[in-house]
């Protein structure tokens, strides 16, 4: 491929809103940013209501600048497929990302892959191979959507592995889930408390983001009833809307004695909200069932709030590298006993200078400049 290319990004961008629109947002900037001609399609339809568990689809933020946003797709409609391949072989990319985080797009994006000029690139920009909650048809579906990709990107080394496990002669780019480069500043931990109601005099936990089974929050709640923590007078503050019952965690937070202990914020939080509760933690805890990498972890380290993560693969390498964090066992007194250990005033300060050393290695325009590499290679 030439040096300038013109790339097509398929998947949810703005007015969608969540993790994956808004890095489908920054990629197309920064590609953009390196010299790239991109536009993005994204879904007109995205999911049956029915199926959607959230409050609503749509973000209420401004759309992102200089990036060529088209609601083309209809995610479950087969008609609409060959329609919007139609569109993209009219615009001629040299290359087509298709983003997969889940086994129900297989088929949309097979239908629009199969139906693409020949000439054009398909790459899989895979968040998830494996669901976090599986069901018996999922392989068969990825499958079907790997028959069209010519090779596969990913946000972490662990997801990156699980493809060449699965397609070991098919090209594979282990990639990193960068750092946004467009959030607000940083607040003083006191102004950000003072602009949430937050107490100021006592070391505050965060649970942030779309709240799943997989996330393991129950754990969290449960190792605030473990000792040494049960013991302390930390605050445990949970910010995210529930993609399941919130009552359950409720009910966890009331039986084990703690309604003093624990403020719960059910509801989405948009960039600028996310910056304050990120600025006023003095961790963020990701006790993870299963995970291959998450946007929350860019978002600490754009703040500097040290993260406590569960010992699993996609969520330890970048504390393994960089210091920047503790991992646990996933089992709520272990949990308990590294919280207490990271909240010690000289351990948070160690965070502090682990932080200093970390460098541009996790910028997004270092993201699209190997991807572009990798695409090239193809």
């Amino acid at each position: 491929m030439k040096d300038k290319k013109k790339v097509l990004i398929l998947g949810p961008a703005y007015p969608f809103r969540g993790g994956i629109a808004d890095t489908q947002n920054y990629l197309a900037q920064n590609l953009k940013n390196l010299g790239h001609e991109v536009v993005v399609f994204t879904f007109k339809t995205q999911y049956p209501k029915l199926l959607f568990p959230g409050k609503t689809q749509f973000s209420n933020e401004s759309p992102p600048l200089r990036v060529n946003i088209k609601r083309k797709i209809h995610s479950f409609n087969p008609l609409n497929w060959r329609r919007v391949a139609s569109s993209i072989n009219q615009e001629n990319p040299d290359v087509v990302i298709f983003r997969y985080w889940t086994p129900f797009l297989a088929p949309c994006w097979y239908g629009i892959g199969l139906n693409l000029n020949k000439a054009i690139k398909k790459i899989g920009l895979v968040d998830n191979w494996i669901p976090h909650e599986t069901r018996p048809w999922d392989k068969t579906l990825t499958q079907l959507f790997s028959s069209q990709m010519d090779g596969f990107a990913t946000l972490s080394e662990a997801v990156g592995n699980q493809i060449k496990a699965d397609l070991p002669k098919r090209p594979v780019w282990k990639g990193f889930h960068p750092i946004a480069d467009q959030l607000p500043p940083p607040l003083s931990k006191e102004k950000a408390r003072d602009d949430l109601g937050w107490p100021k005099d006592k070391k505050i936990v965060l649970f942030f983001g779309l709240i799943r089974k997989y996330k393991g929050l129950d754990l969290l709640i449960e190792a605030f009833s473990n000792p040494p923590l049960k013991d302390s007078d930390v605050i445990l503050v949970i910010v995210g809307e529930a993609y399941e019952s919130q009552d359950k965690y409720v009910q966890l937070i009331q039986k084990l004695n703690l309604k003093e202990r624990v403020i719960c914020d059910f509801n989405y939080a948009n960039t600028e909200k996310a910056s304050r509760v990120f600025c006023a933690a003095d961790v963020v805890a990701q006790t993870y069932i299963s995970a291959t990498q998450s946007g929350v972890t860019p978002l600490a380290y754009h703040y500097q709030t040290p993260l406590l993560v569960s010992d699993i693969p996609g969520l330890k390498k970048p504390i393994l590298d960089d210091q920047t964090g503790e991992i646990s066992e996933i089992d709520p007194e272990k949990i308990a006993e590294h919280l207490v250990s990271m909240l010690d005033d000289k351990t948070l300060l160690g965070f502090e200078s682990a932080y200093l050393k970390v460098n541009n290695q996790y910028s997004w325009k270092a993201f699209g400049k190997a991807l572009i590499d990798f695409m090239s290679q193809l």
